[in-house]
């Protein structure tokens, strides 16, 4: 049972990270990235 546990693990992250590396995320837009402001 825990090879079929490790298999099924492994198996969705390998194909998870081959998607992330030929589409990886952009990230999100500089205009919606919001640096608080500095109390003090």
């Amino acid at each position: 049972m825990m090879i079929i546990a490790i298999l099924i693990v492994w198996g969705g992250l390998v194909p998870a990270i081959v998607q992330l590396r030929r589409h990886p995320d952009p990230g999100p837009e500089p205009d919606e990235v919001r640096i608080p402001p500095v109390e003090g």
